[in-house]
């Protein structure tokens, strides 16, 4: 059974933009291969409410998805261990 969620991603600029959409590009193919993804809004480049980790901007994603709600944990997981993701937040659409 496949459930609808938004997950909203904030990548780290440090590295360029390139290394942004190239993590971008990484967590919509994982999405796609364990699931549908329905919608992808790339918002850029934003500035930050507070500075996470020394860091004052970041990239904004947000993906519409369709997956098994055992696969948002294991993006969950990824996205813990991934180098340039400052933060993430996933949310179940009714």
């Amino acid at each position: 059974m496949a459930n609808a969620y938004e997950t909203v991603f904030v990548f780290s600029v440090k590295n360029g933009d390139e290394a942004a959409t190239a993590l971008r590009d990484k967590f919509q193919e994982l999405i796609a291969k364990n699931g549908t993804v329905e919608k992808v809004d790339d918002w850029g480049k934003r500035r930050l409410a507070y500075a996470i980790n020394y860091e004052t901007e970041g990239y904004y994603v947000v993906i519409n998805h369709k997956s098994a709600p055992d696969f948002v944990a294991e993006l969950s997981r990824v996205l813990n261990i991934t180098d340039g993701v400052l933060r993430y937040l996933t949310v179940k659409k009714d």
